[in-house]
C-alpha cells in the first residue's frame, strides 16, 4: 500500500509558499506489535498550523523538518496488530497529520460514534475548534447572563461557536467578520445581535455604534488593530480571551502588540491566553453538552470541505484569505 503524505520541508518566512511542503508517495511500513493503521477520511486545517511551523518557544514543539505536517484527523481503523484499545472498523480521531494513512499505538486517539454526528463534525464543532470555543468562553471568558460579548473571526470555526454559546447563555453578541455574506450569515443563521464588517467599516466607529455600553468579554482570534480597538471599549472587570492572532501569523517583521493595554488597568480587566489542550480531561463533558445543544437546534455546525490531498496548499491558504465559511476541512477519502 502507498501513502500520500504532505512533508514539511522548509520553515516559511511570511506566507508559506509551494516550497514549504512536498507531496510524497511512500510505502506503508509493516505494523509493529500494538499498532493500528488508520485510513484518513478528513483532515482538519487550522490557523494554529502556521505557528507550529516556527522554530520558537510555544505551547507545543514545532513540526520538525521532513516530518509529516501536523494536523488533526479522523478516519477508520483498517489494520490492527494486537492493539487492545481499538478494533478494525472503529471510527477514531487524533493527530494523524496531513496524509492518507496514519500508524499509531492509539495514544491520544479517541473513538467516536458516527450515528451521533458526521465525521467532519467531530473535527469541527465536536472537535478541537468546538472545545476551544466552549472552554475559552465559559472558563476563561467566564460569561454570565446579560454580558455584552464581542467576538473577532466570528464566522470561523471557533468564533462562530463562541458566539452561539454566548447567545445560549443569555448574552448580547457582536461578531466581527470580513464581508457582507459572512456578516449576514452571523445574524440570520446564527442569531448574533450585531455584526461589524472590518473590510468596509471603521472598527472604532462601528464599536461605538454597536457596543455603546462597552463590552464585558472580548474573544480574540485575530490580534492586531482589532484587538487594539476592542481594548478601548472594555467595561469594568471585563475579560479578554486571547485565543489566536491570525492577522499576525504571517508577519515578516515584529508582531504588532496592543497599544491600548492600559485600558486593562483603568477598567480592572484581565487578558488571558488559552490553549485548548489544558482542558483535555473535560472534553467529554463539553462534547455531551454541545451535542445536546445541536440536537435541540440551539447550536449549528458549519464545515467548508475541499477535496484531495494534492490540493493541500491551495486549501490551507483559505485559512488566511478568508475564502471559506466555518471550519476548513480537507477530504482525503470518498
Amino acid at each position: 500500500m502507498k501513502n500520500k503524505q504532505i512533508i514539511f520541508k522548509k520553515r516559511p518566512i511570511g506566507v508559506p509558499d509551494t516550497d514549504t511542503w512536498n507531496l510524497e508517495i511512500n510505502e506503508i511500513p509493516v505494523l509493529k506489535e500494538g499498532e493500528i493503521l488508520v485510513e484518513h477520511h478528513y483532515i482538519s486545517l487550522d490557523p494554529a498550523m502556521r505557528g507550529w511551523m516556527n522554530d520558537s518557544k510555544s505551547y507545543i514543539a514545532p513540526v520538525a523538518i521532513d516530518d509529516v505536517m501536523r494536523a488533526g484527523s479522523i478516519g477508520k481503523v483498517i489494520q490492527n496488530n494486537g492493539n487492545k484499545k481499538f478494533a478494525i472498523g472503529d471510527c477514531i480521531t487524533g493527530w494523524g497529520g496531513v496524509q492518507q494513512f496514519a500508524i499509531t499505538n492509539g495514544e491520544g486517539w479517541y473513538k467516536v460514534d458516527e450515528k451521533l454526528a458526521t465525521m467532519p463534525m467531530y473535527i469541527s464543532t465536536l472537535g478541537m475548534p468546538g472545545m476551544t470555543a466552549y472552554f475559552g468562553i465559559t472558563e476563561v471568558g467566564k460569561i454570565k447572563e446579560g454580558d455584552i460579548v464581542l467576538v473577532s473571526g466570528a464566522a470561523g470555526a471557533v468564533g462562530s461557536v463562541v458566539g452561539q454559546i454566548a447567545k445560549i447563555k443569555g448574552c448580547t453578541v457582536i461578531g466581527i467578520a470580513g464581508g457582507k455574506d459572512k456578516c449576514e450569515y452571523l445574524k440570520t443563521e446564527l442569531g448574533f445581535d450585531e455584526t461589524i464588517d472590518y473590510k468596509t467599516e471603521n472598527i472604532y466607529t462601528a464599536l461605538k455604534q454597536k457596543c455603546p455600553k462597552g463590552i464585558d468579554v472580548y474573544f480574540d482570534n485575530v490580534g492586531g488593530d482589532i484587538l487594539d480597538a476592542a481594548l478601548s471599549k472594555l467595561r469594568m472587570h471585563a475579560r479578554v480571551v486571547i485565543c489566536g492572532a491570525i492577522s499576525q501569523y504571517n508577519n515578516k517583521s515584529k508582531i504588532q502588540g496592543p497599544s491600548n493595554y492600559l485600558s486593562l488597568l483603568v477598567t480592572r480587566s484581565t487578558m488571558q491566553g488559552m490553549v485548548v489542550m489544558d482542558y483535555a480531561k473535560n472534553y467529554g463533558e463539553a462534547a455531551k453538552q454541545m451535542g445536546r445543544w445541536i440536537q435541540q437546534g440551539k447550536l449549528k455546525s458549519k464545515e467548508a470541505i475541499y477535496e484531495d490531498i494534492e490540493n493541500f496548499h491551495e486549501t490551507y491558504n483559505r485559512l488566511f484569505s478568508g475564502d471559506k465559511l466555518g471550519k476548513l476541512i480537507l477530504k482525503v477519502k470518498e
